[in-house]
């Protein structure tokens, strides 16, 4: 019989001594064993191998392979998700099949609360179009009463990446569904962190990123996955020869490939590809319940935590752990120069303009002690002004 691993597992990651890593919803640590299994893709495939690597060792695969290990941490069927680009390229893909699957209508509805780059993807797109669609954008709280028959696709990013405010999948895809519009979910920070169930909600559409809670690495491939029957149907804007249904016949004119495998567009990147295959090994045994139980813990601690040593910090997030991702957010007029005071100390979170203090709970290698440590190292530097150190105050071009 199968026993779960216990929490945390710091041991199958590679993190620097003395550091309290609470960025992961940003860019996760390295795994162990990835930089070994990247750096034999390179030595024993591509040196040795050369081009007959693509066969003899199975690159052309590694698209859906992956995606068969994302599937499951996502709550979709096998042969459902492939791997490739970027996520904003993924979203631009499902959008413009997602509108191409509502003809007649012309609105796009989102929230306030996402993340802008999808949203200059949706107007990009809208003017390549010039058919008079509309960006809709209301409250995060408004978003199942504002889906009517005018709506076309409602993309939504599950989890806000500022304050971690949690949308409710199964509500809004089926008010989404109740108006007749199709449902883009965008899971950035949802893959990995939350338990998330795509068949049983029904919805036709999700992207995500693998660099954040899946630990694929800076840059890491983006997913795509698409429902069974809108997967055979959809029509790709950005139709690439990795999508085509023989592509090394070399055609001259596009015929989609079976299912999700017309999403993918361009060459598979392959030493990015190993290195989330290898990093997606963490996750063997692991159940998506079990590391919400945990991260739902570790950031109730710390909110206590901050609220008895830092009253100058103002809680961002929902002060419901139901209602949250796995991170949290606090809000203090000097977050940026507080946050450069605590990476220096060793406590790494990052900041978003204009006030927010972003804190991520991964348990995969993060536990109690870690928590209370980082709430003590902040109340610190809080109360001596130790962030009004004109060093702290200067900004990277990343923050």
């Amino acid at each position: 019989m199968n026993t779960a691993p216990s929490l945390p597992m710091k041991d199958r990651f590679d993190l620097p001594d003395g550091i309290r890593y609470l960025d992961g919803n940003s860019l996760g640590p390295m795994p162990r064993g990835t930089q070994e299994r990247v750096e034999e893709v390179m030595r024993d495939e591509w040196a040795r191998n050369l081009i007959k690597a693509w066969n003899d060792n199975h690159w052309m695969d590694l698209p859906s392979r992956v995606g068969a290990r994302v599937a499951r941490l996502i709550g979709a069927p096998e042969g459902s998700v492939t791997m490739g680009d970027t996520l904003s390229i993924k979203l631009f893909q499902a959008l413009s099949a997602g509108l191409k699957l509502r003809p007649g209508r012309r609105v796009i509805l989102t929230d306030s609360g996402n993340f802008p780059s999808d949203l200059y993807v949706a107007q990009g797109l809208i003017r390549q179009l010039d058919r008079d669609h509309e960006l809709r954008i209301v409250a995060p709280e408004e978003v199942a009463g504002a889906l009517d028959e005018d709506v076309a696709v409602a993309m939504i990013t599950q989890v806000d990446y500022r304050t971690g405010r949690l949308h409710d999948m199964e509500e809004i895809t089926g008010a989404a569904h109740a108006a007749g519009a199709v449902m883009l979910w965008d899971l950035a920070h949802s893959a990995g962190a939350v338990p998330v169930d795509l068949a049983g909600s029904n919805c036709e559409f999700a992207v995500g990123c693998t660099y954040k809670y899946l630990n694929g690495g800076p840059g890491a491939p983006a997913f795509i996955y698409a429902r069974d029957e809108i997967a055979e149907v959809m029509e790709p804007a950005l139709a690439g020869w990795m999508g085509h249904s023989e592509p090394f016949a070399f055609v001259r004119d596009y015929d989609p490939a079976p299912g999700i495998e017309r999403m993918r567009v361009g060459t598979p990147p392959v030493l990015q590809l190993a290195a989330l295959e290898q990093a997606l090994t963490v996750w063997e045994g692991v159940e998506m319940s079990a590391i919400r139980e945990a991260s739902i813990r570790l950031s109730e601690l710390f909110i206590a935590e901050v609220e008895a040593r830092c009253p100058d910090l103002t809680l961002a997030s929902p002060r419901d752990p139901d209602r949250r991702g796995s991170q949290v957010s606090f809000a203090f007029e000097h977050g940026y120069p507080a946050m450069q005071a605590l990476i220096d100390r060793g406590v790494i979170g990052d900041f978003r303009a204009p006030d927010i203090m972003r804190f991520g709970f991964t348990p995969l290698y993060l536990d109690e002690e870690d928590i209370r440590a980082a709430a003590a190292i902040l109340g610190e530097i809080l109360g001596t002004r130790a962030w009004d150190d004109p060093k702290y105050h200067r900004r990277g071009r990343v923050t």
